[in-house]
Parts: C-alpha cells; structure tokens; sequence
C-alpha cells in the first residue's frame, strides 16, 4: 500500500482510554504468564494504532505546514500525546509490577523493561499541561523555521531552498545568500528567544515536579541512556578536545589554501574547493535512479528494502513551499513502514540523505520483526551508528553519482565527519550549562554558546554578521528546542561509524556482517550493548578516539591525493 493511501483517522480518545484501562487491568489480574501475554499482544494493538495515526499527521503536516486539516491534527497530538503517554505509563507499570518480570523480559528483552522503568521516572500526570505545553512551544517553532519565505535572485526561498547559493563557487553569490539566510534569525530573534526562554522554563519546573535537580538528569532518563552518564559525556567531551580539535584545525588551514584565502569565514566554511564542491551529476530521478543500483548491489537485504520504499511511495524528498525544514526517518507501526522525509536542494547534501537517513530505514526495515515500537528504533545514540555508518559503507558507490567529482566528494564528506565532532559538543556542552543553569538571561546564553565555539571552533570567524558573533548559531539547531540532549548521541555515533570506515576498508564482508547484525537487533539492546555486537570500541574508552586519528588521517590524504 503506498503512503497516500494509508488511512488517517484522529483516535477517540475516551473510547481508547476505556478499552486500554481494562486490559491494563486484566494484565494486572492475570494468574499465568501465557494470559498476561496475551492481554500485552492486544492492548499493543492499541497502543500501534495511536502511534500509526500520530506518525502519518506528523509525517503529513510536515510535508505541509499549510495544510489546515493536518495542522489542526498536529494541534490535537500536542494536546493528547501527554494524555497517551499517561496511559502508556499505566501499562508500564502492570508490567514493572508484574509476577512474571523474567518472562517479560525474555520475551521483549531486558532492555524494553529498563525503558518501562524510565518512562515512569520521566511521567506523573502532574506533568501533563507542562508536556501539552512544550509540545505547542516546538510546533511553534517547526512552523517559525518551515514560514521562512526570503526573496533571493527573483526567487521566493524557503531556508533549505536559499542554503544551495551558501554553497556557490561564486564567493559573492555564498555571501549575499548568507546575509539574506541569517538575516531571517535577525528579523525573528526575539521569537526564537521567547520559544527557547519558554522551553527551558518548562523543561526545568517538568524536573523539580518529578522530583530531580533539574532537566539534565531527567534529559538523560528521557533519552533512555541506562549505561553512560554525564561524567562520561564529559570525558568524551575532553578526548574531543585533545585528539580531534587540534586535527581540524589542520584541515581548516588547508581549507584557507586551497579556497586562496587568509582565514576562513562563515561564508566559506562549507566550501572545500575554488572550483565548488562536487555536485551530484543529475536532478532527484536521476539520484533514485543511481540509488536503485546502488542498493541492489550492496546486498540481497538494502535490494529488498529499498525496493519496499520505492514500490510504497515512503520518501518524500523534494523541498517545496510550507515544507517543514531538515530530514528524519520515522516509522508506522502498523504498515510495518519507515517513512524518509528530506529536503533535497540540489548539493551534495542529498546524497547524504539517501544514505543517512536510508541507514536509519534500513535499519527498522530489517528489525520489523519486533513486536513492541518502543525496541523498533534502538536508542537514539545507537540508531545513528546505523545512519553514519551507511554513508562510509556506500563509499564504493559514489562514482554513479558524482563521476569526475568522486573524490572530491569522499574528500569533503570525510572532512565534515571529522570537523563534526567538536560542533556535536558544542550543542551538547551548551545544553548541560543551560539546563544546569534554568535562569541564565537570554544574552548569557548566547555568550555561553559563543565562548564554548571559541573554545571547541577557535577558527569560526563571523566578520560582518553580527546576529552569529552574538552567538545566535543554534538558533537553526532544530535539536536544541525539540530534543534536548539529542547530539550528543551523534557524536557517539559518528565514531562508531568511523570503525566500520575502516572495517570496510579492511575486511568489507566481515565489516558487513557486523553492520547487519546490528540492524537485526533493532532496540533489543542497549548503546554499549549494541557497541559490543558490532565489534566495536566503546567511544568513551580512554584510548579510542586516539585510535581512530591515524586511520582518518590517512583516508584523508589518500583522497587528497587523487584531487
């Protein structure tokens, strides 16, 4: 069945409630584990149901922002997602309070009972207008990013269609379409300020209500990390500093040379070479076209799956007007469907959403198998092993693409891999201080912000644009206001992902058995769990970080050389 087709209906949510309460009690009441099974399989009808619904208005609001009868459904799901969660809350606890724990925990793992146990720690019904609340407060702010319309060259632009200029040859085209890019964080700083102010107020009375601190601990708990803790981050943090800030600042002096200039600006950041960077040789049938070959020659698995997506209609790739911002992959339940949704502008970055955020969909596609959605998607800091990991594994591929300019793409790709890292930290640095701080002015925020990129990002140099030297950056930072403390996790991810680069490189069926493995186990582990099962080092031993330096160094002079 292809997408369009897929039926919308908003749930009744007093009927649902009704129905769900009862077998929530008959869980409670059973006196076998094969009648306690039974009554989990049909109260997870229900809860696939809400979840299919939720997910196809959010994936088609997204597609339009305009669309009243959708945004009005996007309205509803603000409102009643909390009152979902709350009678998901009540099905968690029968099972944390079940006779029958080892047998729950044999048949959907050890690691759905922990994120049972968590998603009680993150919920009171006391929370549910502060959740009804700061679900408004990030639509609000999908819809601020999605509302841009910036006349460019004769052109009405939305963000993603104004970014391909940033990236022009021409120096002068990059400047004026960055001025007229961050001109809309100008004229709007006040209302991403407010969004934010409000957010974080929320986030932090959400906390002292659930009886912590403040938001960081409940941050962790809400992102489900049973197995590192924010002393950890931090020593990841510190090994980031030491190994990987220094080696880009090498790649950023070679980038000056290369582009004749004396110092890089925000202007040129994204630009490797004088000539542009490497440009995929067709429009988007031409991408998918390519893409389908590529899939079917990687392995019997990536052919199967993106035969499914294709035959289904579940990307939706193309930018155009009322178009949310950015790209995800999400997941239906019931039609057992990733869905990719992306912004395609006509640079290299498209290619990095046919294989991100296709890793992502193959991943699910390959653990629809499991039963309970909570386990479909690992945790989110394993689920972009998958995604980051896809880009390296495509590799061989990227001729069909980029004929003369392969690597010139491979070059680029690699180097914003590595220059990722201390960004990553930045985002995850700055929300600790945040959070840790709730009642910091918005000017201090900004400050925080702008000292940690002088200390992680010395070579960002923001001459003539004074909203980014207020340090107003991440205000484009979708995760920042809608998933907080989801960053880090890319980090985490981007140096796994950069094992199975050079597993590849070394032993490609052995690398590629690895990376399937842990796309089967879906959720069923955790992030070290997960870590382990690819026969990877874990990103916060003392010694990995610097074990990676070598072997990226030589993959960038090896696809330097070839210029």
């Amino acid at each position: 069945m292809k997408f369009s087709e897929y039926k919308y209906e908003r749930p009744n949510y007093n009927i649902i409630k009704k129905s769900f309460l009862e077998l929530v009690e008959k869980i409670k009441d059973s006196t076998t584990y094969e009648e306690q099974r039974k009554y989990i399989m049909e109260l997870n009808k229900i809860r696939k149901h809400i979840e299919t619904m939720s997910s196809i208005a959010s994936i088609r609001n997204s597609i339009n922002t305009a669309d009243e009868f959708y945004e009005k459904e996007t309205e509803y799901w603000d409102e009643h997602s909390p009152l979902y969660e709350e009678l998901n809350s009540d099905f968690y606890k029968s099972l944390i309070d079940s006779k029958f724990k080892d047998e729950i925990k044999k048949d959907f793992s050890e690691q759905f009972y922990k994120i049972c146990e968590y998603s009680l720690k993150a919920f009171s019904p006391e929370i549910i207008g502060e959740l009804q609340e700061e679900n408004k407060l990030m639509s609000k702010y999908t819809k601020l990013l999605a509302s841009a319309k910036i006349n460019f060259k004769g052109e009405e632009l939305n963000l993603s269609g104004l970014y391909k200029y940033m990236l022009s040859d021409d120096r002068e085209d990059r400047e004026e379409a960055s001025k007229a890019y961050y001109k809309y964080f100008e004229d709007n700083e006040e209302k991403f300020d407010d969004i934010y102010e409000q957010l974080v107020k929320i986030r932090h009375n959400i906390a002292k209500k659930l009886g912590f601190d403040n938001f960081v601990e409940l941050g962790y708990i809400r992102m489900d990390r049973t197995d590192y803790n924010p002393d950890m981050v931090a020593n990841l943090r510190k090994q980031i500093s030491e190994f990987i800030v220094p080696l880009c600042n090498k790649l950023y002096e070679h980038q000056a040379n290369r582009l004749n200039l004396d110092k890089l600006t925000y202007i040129d950041e994204n630009i490797e070479f004088l000539d542009g960077n490497a440009n995929i040789k067709g429009d988007s049938k031409y991408i998918i076209k390519n893409g389908i070959k590529m899939y079917n020659e990687l392995s019997k698995e990536t052919k199967e799956f993106f035969d499914f997506m294709l035959e289904n209609e579940l990307m939706d790739l193309e930018t155009k007007h009322n178009k949310s911002a950015g790209g995800y992959c999400t997941y239906i339940p019931n039609y057992k469907s990733p869905f990719i949704f992306s912004n395609f502008n006509g640079t290299s970055e498209d290619m990095d959403v046919l294989t991100h955020e296709a890793g992502h969909a193959f991943q699910l596609y390959m653990s629809r198998y499991i039963e309970m959605q909570e386990i479909n998607f690992p945790t989110l800091d394993s689920c972009e092993i998958h995604s980051m990991s896809m880009e390296f594994i495509t590799y061989p591929w990227m001729e069909l693409f980029f004929k003369e300019d392969t690597d010139k793409y491979k070059f680029a790709h690699l180097c914003s891999a590595i220059k990722f890292l201390p960004y990553g930290v930045v985002v995850d640095e700055f929300q600790h201080i945040i959070y840790e701080n709730p009642n910091m002015s918005k000017g201090e925020r900004k400050k925080v912000w702008r000292d940690l990129e002088k200390k992680y990002l010395p070579h960002r140099d923001y001459s003539g644009c004074e909203i980014l030297e207020k340090g107003c950056w991440w205000f484009k930072q979708g995760h920042i206001f809608k998933d907080p403390f989801y960053y880090i996790d890319y980090v985490l991810a981007q140096i796994c992902a950069f094992q199975f680069l050079k597993k590849m490189n070394e032993n490609r069926e052995q690398g590629w058995n690895d990376y399937l493995r842990i796309c089967k186990v879906g959720g069923t582990k955790s992030f070290l769990e997960i870590v382990k099962t690819g026969n990877l080092i874990s990103p916060f031993e003392d010694k990995c970080i610097e074990s990676i330096i070598t072997n990226l160094e030589e993959n960038v002079s090896k696809f330097e050389e070839n210029l």
